[in-house]
This record gives C-alpha cells, sequence and structure tokens, in this order.
C-alpha cells in the first residue's frame, strides 16, 4: 500500500503580504470592538482572520456577519467554524441596524454563513436586515454580501427585491479547483445567481470576487472573468489567498502585486466598472470608496448616454 506523498512546507510570505501590527488597539479599533461586543454581533473581519480588520476597525467599518458563526459548509480556504448552527435569532436585525446607526456608517456590508439548514437559506433574515437598516440609517448604503442560497427557490429574487446597493456574491475560485476548494457549491449557478439578480433589480450594481494562490493558471482568471462579464458583473475584486491554518488549503504560489495590477488592467479592457486587485483585496475592503466610485462611473456614462 503506497502511502500518501508528504504535503510540501509552506511558502514563505512574501515582503509584500506583512502587515504592521499596532503595539495596541486604536481608540477605532477599540470603540468598534466594544460595540460589536454589546450588541452581540458577529463580524467576517475576526471569523475569517481578515488582514485588513485594523485599518477598517479603525475607520469605524466592520463587515457584520448575520445568521450566526456557524457555516452549514466546510470550503477548504475559510477560517468560519462548520457544524450545526443555533436558531436564527429574530432580533438580530435590529441589533445591527442599532450598530449602523451609532457607527455613523454611509455604507455598510452585511454578509453570512451558508445556512442549507433553512428553508430559504436566510433569505429572509437579509431582507430584514436591509429594511432595518434602512429605518435606522436612511442615508446609509447597503451592500450585501451573500451565500449562494444552492437548492432554495426564491431566495436570491427575495434579497435582490429588497434593493441593496450593491448584491455582491464572490465566485472565489476557477471551476476547475471548485470540488477541492468550494464542495457542495456549483460555479454555474453562481454566475447564474449574479445574472439573476440583474433581471430582478437591473439598478442594482453587481459584485464578486476570487482569490489567487490556489493552483489557477491566468488563461483560467482571464476566462473567470469573461464569465462574470457576461453575467452583467459590475465589479470584481481579486485578492491573494492566505491559508487560515494547516488544516486548510495550502497556498500553491503568491502572485506579485505587478501581476495583481496586470490583471487588474485586463479586466477594466474587459469592461468592467470597478476592479480592485491587489495582494490584499479582499471583498469589503474599502467598501464605501469604491462604491461611490463605481457610482459616479454610472451616472458619467448615464449621463454620456442622455446627450
Amino acid at each position: 500500500m503506497t502511502s500518501a506523498a508528504p504535503e510540501r512546507p509552506p511558502l514563505p510570505k512574501p515582503p509584500w503580504l506583512r502587515v504592521r501590527l499596532r503595539a495596541a488597539p486604536s481608540p477605532g479599533v477599540a470603540r468598534t470592538r466594544a460595540l460589536v461586543r454589546e450588541l452581540r454581533l458577529y463580524t467576517v473581519c475576526e471569523e475569517a482572520a481578515c488582514p485588513n480588520l485594523g485599518e477598517c476597525w479603525d475607520a469605524g467599518h466592520a463587515t457584520v456577519m448575520i445568521l450566526g458563526d456557524v457555516c452549514t459548509r466546510a470550503c477548504a480556504f475559510c477560517n468560519v467554524a462548520t457544524g450545526v448552527p443555533r436558531a436564527v435569532d429574530p432580533e438580530e436585525p435590529a441589533r445591527l441596524a442599532a450598530a449602523v446607526a451609532r457607527l455613523g456608517l454611509r455604507h455598510v456590508v452585511v454578509t453570512s454563513v451558508d445556512r442549507d439548514d433553512l428553508p430559504d437559506g436566510g433569505a429572509g433574515h437579509f431582507v430584514r436586515s436591509i429594511a432595518a437598516i434602512r429605518g435606522a440609517a436612511p442615508a446609509t448604503t447597503v451592500e450585501v454580501l451573500t451565500p449562494d442560497f444552492r437548492r432554495k427557490p426564491g431566495a436570491v429574487d427575495a434579497v435582490a427585491g429588497a434593493r441593496p446597493d450593491v448584491y455582491n456574491h464572490n465566485v472565489e475560485t476557477v471551476p476547475r479547483l471548485y470540488r477541492r476548494v468550494r464542495p457542495g457549491a456549483s460555479y454555474r449557478e453562481s454566475l447564474a445567481l449574479l445574472a439573476r439578480v440583474k433581471q430582478v433589480a437591473p439598478a442594482v450594481f453587481t459584485k464578486s470576487g476570487l482569490m489567487l494562490g490556489l493552483g489557477e493558471e491566468r488563461a483560467e482568471v482571464e476566462s473567470l472573468l469573461d464569465d462574470l462579464r457576461a453575467a452583467g458583473v459590475d465589479f470584481v475584486t481579486i485578492g491573494q489567498y492566505l491559508r487560515p491554518s494547516p488544516k486548510h488549503a495550502p497556498v500553491a504560489r503568491w502572485w506579485t502585486p505587478e501581476e495583481f495590477e496586470a490583471l487588474r488592467r485586463t479586466a477594466v479592457a474587459k469592461g468592467f466598472g470597478m476592479v480592485a486587485s491587489s495582494p490584499l483585496t479582499r471583498s469589503s475592503h474599502h467598501a464605501e470608496r469604491d462604491f461611490e466610485r463605481l457610482r459616479a462611473a454610472a451616472r458619467a456614462s448615464d449621463g454620456a448616454e442622455a446627450r
């Protein structure tokens, strides 16, 4: 019997991925953390061990993760716990809205774990969260980052019908790697979700993201970008995969800042209204700034067409 080949030693992290940590939390980080704890909210910033947490929380920005902190899936790249989730908390949308109002956010990103155990996958909870934010902070723009709602008929229509300002759903990686990296998900169904949002709510900006460093080839990434544009996606984010722990998928290679910049130019040439591409880019990093740029570009385009 042949034993499995030993895994290669992890690749040393390159200098451009080293984030300088503060000796002590800044007042902004401390305030955001205190409010998150007080209102009993979960954030993807913490659960996914995001390298940009300090920068975002210092500015009072946190990506809130609704529907609990336990996921029903076990993706090979994700640091969120997998298991049997607790019951949905009906008061969570109100606490989320209170946090948005108290932080004075102009733009908020709301995401969730996968909840395959729920009849609608948690879509109704997203709808209630959007409504609660609009009631408590009507000037705040809302971005949702949803799971795929696979085998949950009507779920995507319900969330898109609530008219978030941005509907984000990440394809994460190229189709060849789905079985290994994203078991339980379907690349084609993720593309169909993004296309469906545009059918239900054409004015809602759609967004998707992917990670590099899992073994994909440049040609596969370009093909993925073509698929996203064909689905009507407005905004794409491209970042470097960072392995959360030894039990997660290993890093196959580090893409350089120059390669990320080349992909940004390629994506712009393919027609995306907004592209964020760098080693430390994440779906919610600089979400407010990028949304404003995307909205301004869309308004300028509409004005040019009117003339």
